[in-house]
């Protein structure tokens, strides 16, 4: 790495700096699979300083550099020890008045012991940082991760010391060639907002553990996966034993796999039934909570455990009552009470990967789940490192939900116009997703074709479900015109209305043409309700939103810097009638279903 004065910092083109550090990106293959370790909580008070012009990099504080070549003192631009405190986890956002709109990079800094086990490995584990985070670790780079809702690994094994200081800088810059880009239609929080952790493993560990159904329907035969940290041979031995199972298999370079045998009680919302699984070898072994079900497409069915299903669900944003995205467990809990009690079995977590906490509750209360990246409107899809970018989130999706029953579709993206580019770049996610994991749907919420007032999407021949958002009676006011999508369509595969509804502002009154009133909202829920349960070929649906969240785009008197669309107010202490609309919709949907 170059060596750069400190007076010549403001000539140096940032990019091109950083650029040096190509190779020590953390990405999908950096994964270990980490249920059922040991972990070291580093989530807490953090020293912070906002680095609005990335000075940290460009000056090396993470060096601390306090002394020149004959040992005279030297100014410095930083003094971490010094600085105010935050707890992480957090989005910044929302900490102070200062920090409510800003954007960029901030610092964090902090100080930790730590005492050596004896032949371990220990890696950094950061649940998720908006949007690029760089950890440094006692005067040493280690990397950096981009993506703003997958987690991030760091090996710092060669690192530690018995006195540790870390820094990790987050940047939320907006950027063109990021997923998602500059646009999007949620506020764009900043921080370090899941938990940060040390995890200590044996010096060859598990890297990867995935357990399923063979997806045959027979429903008789679990496969396992297995990857270690070394190309070389050894033993793996699973163990379920509520079914009695303990199978052991051999592993080539690393890897290897088995089938075998078994009569598990099957995963379902109604019956969301988990077995504790555990996998060894050598000296490391992992546990897990994991149910078995399969789900696949038959012509415009989609099938659960061999049975058609409707998919009655809500979308759904990780945005805390207190702001932020920094949800505790029993506000996602909350989130999922609430959609049972409005009829679910389905849930969309949008845009983009929700912290894994939340799959996790989802397996056990028995909701199915719809899992997205943010490959959002207006992407460049010419750029070969945007792809990259879209591409490793996808994978970490994959890589960290793999054994979540719950997860059924996974979503390579949202409302982008049907052009030869996203037609090309998405084409190439949905094929990744289907290659690596045979065990679930891929979908895409689409946009309507007006053109031919159809569900016409080229995407769609690459997608086990199609994913459609209209507005008919909202951004669309003419409702006549639902009916007609409809009937000049003709999918031969299931269709998933991904989004509808209409904003209303919390005790906001008037009739149902008084856009931004309830009695708007209720209606619109009416009339889409009223069209949709005529439509052989929908097999679910996720109307848009459970509860109304903040976004820097919605400036009217009604949204208040808000997006109204939910069913409840942004404290979820207060319903809509629009709940109550789609609520009842729900259940007579269910006595139908159950009836068959």
């Amino acid at each position: 790495m170059k060596e750069y004065q400190q007076k010549n910092v403001s000539d140096i083109n940032l990019e091109d700096y950083l650029g040096e550090y190509e190779g020590l990106q953390a990405t999908v293959r950096d994964m270990l699979f980490d249920r059922g370790r040991k972990k070291e909580s580093l989530n807490g008070r953090w020293h912070f300083a906002v680095d609005q012009y990335d000075t940290c990099i460009r000056q090396h504080w993470f060096e601390e550099r306090r002394f020149d070549a004959k040992g005279n003192t030297v100014p410095v631009d930083y003094s971490f020890d010094e600085w105010p405190v935050m707890d992480l986890p957090c989005c910044w956002n929302t900490q102070s008045e200062a920090f409510s709109l800003y954007e960029g990079s901030m610092v964090f800094a902090r100080t930790f012991r730590y005492a050596a086990e004896k032949r371990e490995r220990v890696f950094l584990k950061i649940g998720a940082a908006n949007y690029i985070c760089r950890v440094f670790l006692n005067k040493k780079y280690l990397g950096m991760h981009r993506g703003g809702s997958t987690p991030a690994y760091f090996e710092v094994t060669d690192a530690l010391e018995a006195e540790n200081r870390i820094l990790i800088q987050a940047d939320s810059t907006r950027r063109p060639e990021q997923v998602p880009t500059e646009n999007t239609d949620w506020f764009n929080y900043g921080g370090v907002y899941r938990d940060i952790e040390l995890i200590r493993v044996p010096e060859v560990f598990i890297r990867r553990f995935q357990i399923a159904l063979v997806p045959d329907g027979m429903f008789g035969k679990i496969r396992v996966r297995a990857q270690i940290s070394e190309p070389r041979a050894a033993e793996a031995v699973l163990t379920v034993p509520e079914l009695g199972i303990r199978e052991t298999f051999s592993l080539t370079d690393g890897m290897g796999e088995t089938v075998f045998a078994a009569a598990p009680e099957l995963w379902s919302p109604e019956h969301p039934k988990l077995y504790d699984v555990r996998l060894a070898v050598g000296e490391d072994s992992v546990q897990d909570s994991v149910g078995f079900r399969e789900v696949r497409v038959r012509g415009r069915d989609i099938l659960l455990n061999g049975k058609p299903v409707f998919l009655r669900g809500i979308s759904c944003h990780e945005e805390s009552v207190r702001g932020g995205k920094a949800l505790s467990d029993e506000e996602r809990m909350e989130n999922i009470r609430l959609a049972k009690e409005l009829g679910c079995n389905f849930m969309r977590v949008a845009h983009y990967p929700h912290d894994e906490k939340m799959a996790q509750l989802a397996d056990r209360e028995g909701i199915l789940l719809w899992e997205e990246i943010p490959v959002y409107w207006a992407i460049r899809f010419a750029r070969e490192e945007t792809y990259r970018d879209a591409e490793n989130q996808l994978l970490e999706m994959i890589a960290r939900d793999w054994n979540r029953a719950s997860v059924i579709i996974w979503s390579v993206g949202n409302e982008n116009a049907d052009s030869d580019a996203r037609l090309a770049f998405m084409t190439r996610l949905a094929r990744r997703a289907h290659a690596t994991d045979d065990t679930r749907l891929v979908s895409a919420a689409c946009l309507v074709s007006f053109q031919e007032m159809a569900i016409a999407d080229r995407l769609a021949a690459e997608l086990d479900v199609i994913g459609i958002n209209e507005y008919f009676g909202w951004y669309v006011p003419d409702f006549s015109l639902l009916p007609r999508l409809f009937e000049n369509s003709s999918p031969d595969k299931p269709v998933i209305v991904t989004e509808f509804g209409a904003d209303a502002m919390p005790g906001h009154h008037g009739t149902v043409h008084d856009k931004g009133t309830e009695e708007c909202q209720a209606y619109v829920f009416e009339k889409q309700v009223e069209t949709l349960r005529g439509i052989e070929y929908v097999k679910g649906m996720t109307p848009w939103i459970l509860y109304d969240f903040r976004c820097p785009r919605r400036t009217s008197a009604i949204q208040g810097y808000y997006n109204r669309k939910g069913l409840l107010s942004p404290d979820k202490r207060y319903k809509k009638p629009a709940f109550f609309i789609l609520q009842d919709y729900y259940r007579e949907l269910q006595h139908w279903w159950e009836q068959q």
